[in-house]
């Protein structure tokens, strides 16, 4: 009975996902900028929304609430980075927009290559957020085991479960591939309601019944209200090292870049980061703090990462039933938003960079999410046994994509950078990262307790700055940034961009 209640569960939601996908379905006619962008459409819910379910996968549930269940208030780190995030979000929007819409951007490679000038700088950018992508998607289909296995109550095997986790978010990939990114943003609205709605209002149903159980924070250890400082195995500047890095790294996501694309004008992008800030800040707050009081559950304190289900697991079957399915909903829109970018930055960036008619780019792009989305389940299959090492490489993505960071925000914010600069910038800032990650896994306790994406990021920044002044812009490039800045940076929040005319790029 109760596989019923838990399975019977997902299986409404999946088919209340699917009525709302197919009553709202419009075919785009071919038309490529309405399959990758949405036909920039969307205002500041649906906005705020999509942001959200595609920043705070099923992970969160998991690792995220594992690191607060065994670690503390370290595991508070995803707030800070997360609310830095949408700060920048507003400082980005005007000018992303305006570029974006003036230029028909689709992806964040598109974006940095038309401000560039580079061809080179476009793939090596969709490269790098291609690669730094797939451990995360293979993640997201492997979390969906922990769904289907706790969910069954002990009837399917936890490898058993991962196979059926796989199959059920291979068929919601039909609807991604036909359906582009309007399916996309629709359904983040729906599953984003349930996974941080209803999610949030069982963690603090959890909380209420800890506390009422005598485990509040007085009981906890010592330790979880500290940060690593000097002495410490991680070193004093750990912490600071992993906030900037997912707060510089946010932006750099392809999946959470586009999002800035789909919006109807730059005013509702700007609308869409004050409503998700609030949101996202009261939903890991309760997530975080209930994984952290759960840590006195013995069974919690055996094995952290399965915080969530085990504590949502006090609240009989049907609780348990809904805090699955919360993560499945975080995690369809997640593993949507990545195979989405995947096939779009393959199909435009890489192999039609050289131009193709919309239909051929739509059709590639289509037949690129279905590749991806085939790799990522068979990397799930072969590594059914080993979450937590494909958990520590897509942690170490992190470090790789960060490297994008110079010539997306210097790109946004200052003229003089130029695609020497960021293609140098770009390259070596990830061949460091790779290399001080391969040695040393967490942090560099040599340099205080930095990470290797740290430490990348500054060799990058300081060839990139380097680079920007030993080879200035000719004469033609700078009257083409300086419109680009002057004439389509200044544009009202809501006002049409200024047409692109003669700006438009040459392309190398």
């Amino acid at each position: 009975m109760d596989i019923l209640i838990g399975y019977g569960t997902l299986a409404a939601f999946f088919a209340g996902v699917i009525l709302v996908l197919e009553r709202t379905r419009r075919a785009s006619g071919g038309d490529f900028t309405d399959y990758a962008v949405a036909g920039r459409s969307f205002g500041s819910w649906f906005q705020a929304m999509a942001f959200l379910n595609t920043w705070l996968p099923g992970t969160i549930f998991i690792a995220f609430a594992g690191l607060a269940a065994s670690a503390g208030v370290i595991g508070y780190y995803v707030v800070s980075y997360s609310l830095l995030a949408v700060l920048f979000m507003l400082f980005m929007a005007q000018k992303v927009f305006d570029w974006g819409r003036a230029f028909n951007l689709r992806t964040q490679a598109d974006f940095v290559g038309m401000r560039y000038n580079s061809k080179a700088v476009r793939i090596v950018a969709a490269l790098i957020g291609v690669v730094a992508s797939f451990p995360w998607l293979i993640l997201g289909f492997q979390s969906l085991g922990l769904v289907f296995s706790y969910l069954s109550f002990g009837a399917v095997s936890p490898t058993l479960a991962v196979f059926a986790g796989i199959a059920v978010l291979g068929i919601r990939q039909i609807w991604t591939v036909r359906l582009g990114m309007r399916g996309i943003v629709i359904s983040d609205m729906v599953q984003g309601i349930f996974a941080y709605g209803v999610g949030g209002l069982v963690a603090l149903g959890l909380i209420v019944w800890l506390m009422s159980q005598g485990l509040g924070f007085a009981a906890l250890p010592p330790e979880f209200a500290a940060l690593p400082g000097p002495g410490s195995d991680l070193g004093p500047l750990y912490y600071l090292s992993i906030v900037a890095t997912g707060a510089l790294g946010s932006w750099c996501w392809p999946d959470i870049f586009v999002r800035l694309f789909t919006a109807r004008s730059a005013q509702a992008v700007r609308n869409s980061a004050v409503k998700a800030a609030p949101i996202m800040f009261l939903f890991l707050a309760i997530l975080l703090t209930m994984s952290m009081l759960a840590h006195q559950l013995p069974e919690v304190a055996a094995a952290p990462d399965n915080v969530w289900f085990l504590t949502a697991a006090h609240g009989g079957p049907f609780v348990l039933a809904l805090a699955g399915t919360a993560v499945f909903a975080a995690t369809a829109g997640n593993v949507n938003a990545l195979t989405a970018a995947i096939g779009t930055h393959t199909a435009q960036d890489v192999i039609h960079i050289g131009g193709a008619d919309e239909a051929t780019t739509t059709r590639t792009a289509r037949a690129a999410i279905v590749a991806a989305t085939v790799l990522a389940v068979i990397g799930a299959v072969l590594t059914v046994n080993v979450t937590a090492g494909l958990l520590t490489l897509a942690l170490a993505s992190y470090q790789g994509i960060v490297q994008l960071a110079p010539a997306l925000y210097l790109g946004i914010f200052w003229r003089r950078g130029n695609a020497a600069a960021a293609l140098a910038g770009m390259l070596t800032g990830f061949a460091v990262a790779v290399v001080l990650q391969l040695i040393y896994p967490v942090s560099i306790r040599e340099l205080g307790g930095l990470t290797s994406g740290v430490v990348g990021l500054a060799v990058n920044t300081l060839v990139y700055v380097a680079l920007s002044y030993a080879l200035p812009q000719d004469a033609a490039e700078r009257a083409r940034i300086d419109r680009l800045f002057r004439e389509l940076g200044q544009a009202g929040p809501d006002s049409a961009a200024v047409p692109a005319g003669d700006l438009a790029p040459v392309r190398d």
